[in-house]
């Protein structure tokens, strides 16, 4: 398998699945990506059950399923299926290439860890990059605010120069003897 296959990394990516805050695969995707038997892959699990605690792999609630059914385009075979679909995290996916023990399992493996490494790194550039723009959005607001002030400033300067020129011209009063005043 090559270093970095981009359809599969592809095909990891979009069967990656945020639930109760962590990412996980379901395992009929990876049935299908090492290709074997859903019930061959849960039946595997079962008699290694001690390799998989809580933290690796947990079954979905009913909640979650309609939920991920709603959201994202489920293949029919799980839609139909009976059994709730178990989530691996991804120790829980490290494991199932130990119990597993085919060569396929062990090279999709290697792709999944690379995709969940990848993810990660996406993730954190997306929190970077979210902080520097909540900086930004700060400081525009703060300019903002000091714009504001100054813009409240010019129009009192220029509202008391308009007064300045409508006022009447006060008349010169000249020196001396005036008859009008007496």
């Amino acid at each position: 398998m090559n270093e970095k296959h981009p359809v599969l990394i592809n095909a990891i990516e979009t069967k990656i699945y945020r639930i109760r805050d962590q990412e996980v695969m379901l395992g009929h995707d990876l049935a299908e990506l090492y290709a074997v038997e859903g019930f061959r892959l849960n039946e595997t699990v079962k008699r290694n059950i001690t390799r998989f605690p809580f933290d690796f792999m947990f079954q979905i609630t009913q909640l979650e399923y309609v939920v991920l059914l709603s959201q994202i385009a489920i293949a029919n075979s799980l839609a139909k299926s009976r059994f709730l679909p178990y989530a691996f995290t991804e120790q829980g996916i490290s494991m199932l290439s130990s119990v597993l023990n085919s060569e396929r399992a062990i090279r999709i493996n290697i792709e999944i860890m690379r995709t969940f490494v990848a993810f990660r790194k996406k993730v954190f550039t997306q929190r970077e990059i979210l902080a520097k723009l909540e900086s930004i959005e700060g400081k525009v607001s703060l300019h903002d605010n000091q714009i504001t002030t100054q813009g409240e400033v010019m129009k009192d300067l220029v509202e008391q120069i308009r007064r300045m020129i409508k006022a009447p011209a006060k008349k010169n009063n000249k020196y001396g003897f005036n008859k009008e005043r007496g």
